[in-house]
């Protein structure tokens, strides 16, 4: 190795980490670009779950990574769409994760009208193609609604036109749901109100309308652009009740006119799309009840002619009667006649057969008969039958009274017999039967067996038997004791 060696290039440079490249060349750009305003047309649009929008802005031969966090996109008046041209401002600023840099975006507007109506286009042809404008889907409006909703600016002249225009075309209830109508608020307000009547249950304590309006006044694109918005049109689409959509002016058109059942070109006109004019239903009412009392009348005129030319062709009552007069007089004049021929045959009749029946001979016949029956009766009293009648239940009790005897002297027999083993049982349990059973049978001085304890302490002298034939004597002591119930006493 030589003592003195050659200087190698740039040897005497600072080294940096990669850190301070990084550091260095963010504070850089930041630096020089701390305001800028970008023009260029969207591409890829991304929205993870943390909520802010990740974008790059292109244009013919360059592309620009951008961010807007999450809390600038809420107060943006127009979220980002792939393909919209637009003008951002913000600052630019390096990310040294990847080494790349970036535009931090603090506000973002179409560039221009064009650039408007182009996202807009694109919007309409996206929703037209779900079905959310197709006309079979709409639904009629009620002829004469008890309830009508109304979603705009309480402080306008919007809906103080549409109340004047209800009241005097026909007075209804009004329910007013106030909304920003213009603005970032905009949209989701709208779309909250939409979405809020529909979920009012029917018969609640807050009626449920039958009929929608949401109505604001004219205005620029800008101004209007919060009903151009897809959480509106999709809101207005699923609404169970018709809606009527009057944004803007006859020349103004939104998304939501689409969607909307009808569109007026006013919010007057809403109004009167909504109700019909009750003067006009009170004089249609009129007429109705003058064409039908005229059409009563005159069906009642023509079923009056109609009875008397029907009558002309019926005969006169006299003549339907007369004929029938006649016989009735011939039949009357015929009928003595018939009775007293009828009464000659009946006399006859009763002549010949009856009073034959009812002669002599039948009442001859009839006492023959009952000397019979008499005849008969006395033979059966003769005293001979008596007396054989009487032999024969004599003989009868007499059999029957010899059977009670037996009976009654077995009865006897059985009876003693069973007092005979009673009186053996009894005197198989006297006093010393207590003794076959293990027990001691206890004797006063005369001899008589004591049962109680009472007995035993009353007795001087006490005469024990005991099972084995054993006898003592003992003298009764008495023991000085807390008194107790006779019951309760001791031999000893």
């Amino acid at each position: 190795m030589d003592l003195i060696e050659d200087p190698q290039p740039g040897g005497n440079a600072p080294e940096f980490t990669v850190s301070e490249i990084s550091g260095a060349v963010k504070r850089v750009i930041e630096g020089e670009f701390g305001r800028v305003r970008v023009r260029g047309e969207i591409g890829r649009v991304s929205r993870p779950a943390s909520g802010h929008f990740y974008l790059d802005l292109k244009d013919d031969r360059a592309v620009l990574a951008a961010v807007i966090w999450k809390g600038t996109a809420r107060g943006l008046a127009v979220l980002p769409e792939e393909g919209m041209e637009v003008v951002c401002t913000g600052r630019l600023t390096t990310f040294p994760g990847s080494s790349r840099y970036q535009m931090i975006i603090e506000d973002l507007a179409p560039a221009g009208i064009g650039a408007l109506m182009a996202m807009l286009e694109k919007r309409r042809a996206a929703l037209a193609a779900e079905g959310l404008f197709d006309e079979g889907r709409k639904r009629k409006l009620p002829y004469l609604p008890e309830v009508i909703g109304v979603v705009t600016s309480p402080s306008g002249a919007v809906i103080r036109d549409i109340l004047h225009r209800l009241r005097e075309r026909f007075p209804r209830p009004v329910l007013i749901w106030p909304v920003t109508v213009q603005g970032e608020k905009c949209a989701v307000e709208v779309a909250a109100a939409i979405r809020g009547f529909n979920a009012l249950a029917p018969g609640g304590p807050v009626p449920r309308p039958d009929v929608l309006i949401v109505a604001r006044g004219g205005g620029s694109l800008e101004d209007l652009w919060g009903f151009n918005e897809e959480i509106v049109v999709r809101a207005a689409a699923e609404s169970a009740i018709p809606l009527i959509s009057a944004v803007g002016h006859e020349t103004d058109t939104t998304l939501i006119d689409f969607a909307a059942d009808r569109r007026a070109p006013t919010p007057t006109a809403a109004a009167e799309m909504a109700v019909p004019v009750r003067l006009d239903l009170l004089a249609g009412l009129a007429g109705l009840e003058e064409r039908r009392r005229a059409a009563l009348a005159r069906g009642i005129a023509q079923r009056g002619q109609r009875l008397r030319d029907l009558a002309r062709g019926l005969p006169r009552p006299e003549a339907l009667v007369a004929e029938r007069a006649q016989r009735l007089d011939g039949l009357a004049l015929r009928l003595p006649r018939a009775l007293r021929g009828v009464a000659q045959a009946r006399r006859l009749q009763l002549g010949q057969g009856a009073a034959g029946r009812f002669g002599p001979g039948l009442l001859a016949l009839g006492n023959a008969r009952r000397r019979r029956d008499l005849d008969l009766l006395a033979a059966a009293l003769a005293p001979e039958r008596l007396a054989r009648g009487l032999g024969q239940r004599r003989e009868r009790l007499a059999a029957r009274g010899d059977r009670l005897e037996g009976a009654f002297v077995r009865h006897v027999r059985d009876a003693r017999a069973g007092l005979d083993g009673l009186g053996r049982t009894l005197a198989s349990l006297g006093p010393k039967s207590v003794l076959a059973r293990g027990f001691v049978l206890v004797r006063d001085a005369s001899g008589a067996v004591l049962t109680r304890a009472a007995g035993a302490r009353e007795a001087a002298m006490l005469e024990l038997e005991f099972s084995d034939g054993r006898v003592a004597t003992r003298p009764m002591r008495v023991r000085s004791r807390r008194k107790r119930p006779p019951e309760q006493g001791t031999l000893f």
